[in-house]
């Protein structure tokens, strides 16, 4: 008969403490949905995207947006650190997303960016060219490859006013000037042209409206 080997009591109880350990803090974490938005832009991704935390009942879930003013990849790589401190934690996050745009940014990193992003579980909200295309879609479908000195044009014939890229009340000015819906669907039309195998080629498109989507269920919550 095989015998059986004694377990320390030192290494027992500690393996107790460290079980009791992880189940208080699953067992006690806090039950609201926790979003963690890391951006390309230090102000314009932000300033819209602070605008859905006004409009989220309380208590649903925390939305956590940082703008970076950093590169394609450097914004991967800072949701990346940004989500591993946190993991382990009561305030581990459940989604993580990035927000960039192709701009002038050449097209291995582009691409880099949001394939490397999708490896790792990363969601992804890209724009090409810019996030303002996505501001247009809410007022006229787009499908010609133009620039983003031309979305901020088209912007402005429709807003009646400058365009300033920090402006902090463009979220409300969409909500009440334009169609969310119609912006999403529009986007959906543009995405679904190409086989989203080369998005730094693949113009215009904006993902931008995946992350939207994701935050108005918990506006109907």
């Amino acid at each position: 008969m095989a015998r059986v080997k004694k377990i320390d009591n030192a290494i027992l109880k500690r393996r107790t403490q460290q079980i009791e350990k992880e189940w208080r803090r699953y067992a006690f974490r806090p039950q609201r949905e926790r979003i963690l938005i890391v951006t390309e832009g230090e102000r314009t991704e932000p300033n819209y995207f602070e605008g859905f935390k006004t409009i989220i009942p309380r208590g649903i879930v925390h939305v956590e947006v940082i703008g970076t003013g950093f590169n394609t990849i450097q914004v991967v790589q800072a949701a990346q650190n940004e989500r591993n401190d946190k993991r382990g934690t009561d305030e581990e996050y459940d989604q993580v997303w990035v927000a960039f745009d192709k701009d002038d940014f050449p097209n291995r990193h582009f691409n880099d960016a949001v394939f490397i992003s999708k490896a790792d579980n990363i969601e992804c909200a890209y724009s090409n060219e810019s996030f303002e295309l996505w501001y247009v879609l809410h007022f006229q479908y787009l499908d010609v490859a133009t620039d983003r000195t031309q979305y901020i044009e088209i912007l402005e014939g429709i807003l009646g006013h400058p365009y300033q890229k920090n402006d902090p009340n463009i979220f409300f000015e969409l909500q009440s000037k334009g169609n969310q819906y119609r912006a999403i669907n529009w986007a959906k039309n543009l995405l679904a042209k190409f086989d989203q195998t080369n998005p730094a080629q693949e113009k215009p498109t904006t993902t931008v409206f995946k992350l939207v989507e994701e935050l108005n269920k918990f506006i109907s919550t």
